[in-house]
């Protein structure tokens, strides 16, 4: 429950405060306020979920990139390298200008699939990462 409120200062790109203006009007939020309080309990339920991914899971990993951006393509083929007993396959196609989409699937250990969904998140020039997790039923061994 939240007790006291505190103001904070935020600097984001015009572009982007005017796409979150955007969805905050056709959600039908009374402020900016209340959008970025929303925002941020998603954010922390996301973060919460991927702190119990335990376990052999089957994942994927969707990206949307900038193929153009210094040092990416090397960081993510980085990352495939170091995990690579895990991600099972990988597909990319190029979306538009720069953009790529690639979707990583994978077969380990829910820490090991996290980890690689967080560097991915980190790297600058990445600008969406979803992760998705099934746990294999009883049956498929």
């Amino acid at each position: 429950m939240e007790s006291e409120l505190t103001r904070i200062g935020v600097s984001m790109p015009e572009n982007i405060l005017t796409k979150f203006d955007t969805i905050i009007k056709d959600r039908g939020y009374s402020s900016r306020s209340e959008g970025i309080r929303d925002t941020l309990r998603t954010y922390i339920n996301y973060h919460e979920w991927m702190n119990v991914i335990h376990g052999r899971r089957f994942a994927t990993i969707s990206l949307i990139y900038d193929h153009n951006k210094y040092g990416l393509t090397e960081a993510l083929a980085e990352i495939k390298i170091d995990y690579y007993s895990i991600i099972k396959s990988s597909i990319h196609i190029h979306i538009e200008d720069n953009l790529f989409l690639e979707v990583l699937i994978l077969d380990g250990e829910g820490e090991d699939i996290k980890m690689v969904a967080e560097r991915a998140i980190a790297l600058k020039g990445v600008n969406y990462v979803k992760l998705n997790t099934a746990t294999p039923s009883e049956n498929m061994s």
